[in-house]
């Protein structure tokens, strides 16, 4: 009887370690996202860019990955690469694409969510 309770209890503990507590999360605006097709707008990264300023975790483009135009939102044109899946994280994983405006990265689009993440400061991109 008691070996039972024992392990009902420790059973309990584990499952509370276990769950994830959403501590930190990303915040996001709403954004309308509007598609757009040009093969003329797509670049390559020539050399490896580490994002200090995306929320939670650091991020890292990778160099010569390639980031094509996919659409627009009110604060830039959004692209995603074929070669790299990017994710913003804190507690959860959200996909996310490149915005830029002026060939700086201002922040992330996430699909899903339709939503909009701002880095602090705007990242100026090598591009080839």
């Amino acid at each position: 009887m008691q070996r039972s309770i024992c392990s009902g209890l420790l059973l309990s503990v584990f499952f509370l370690v276990g769950c994830a507590f959403d501590l930190a999360h990303v915040s996001y605006t709403q954004t309308a996202f509007t598609s757009r097709i040009d093969a003329n707008q797509t670049f390559t990264l020539a050399e490896t860019v580490d994002i200090k300023s995306a929320p939670c975790y650091k991020r890292t483009l990778r160099r010569d990955t390639r980031w094509d135009l996919i659409g627009s939102i009110s604060e830039g044109n959004v692209y995603k690469s074929r070669d790299q899946a990017l994710t913003v994280e804190c507690s959860n994983i959200h996909e996310a694409y490149l915005v830029l405006a002026e060939k700086s990265l201002v922040g992330f689009y996430l699909p899903v969510e339709k939503g909009f993440v701002k880095i602090s400061d705007p990242i100026k991109l090598p591009m080839k």
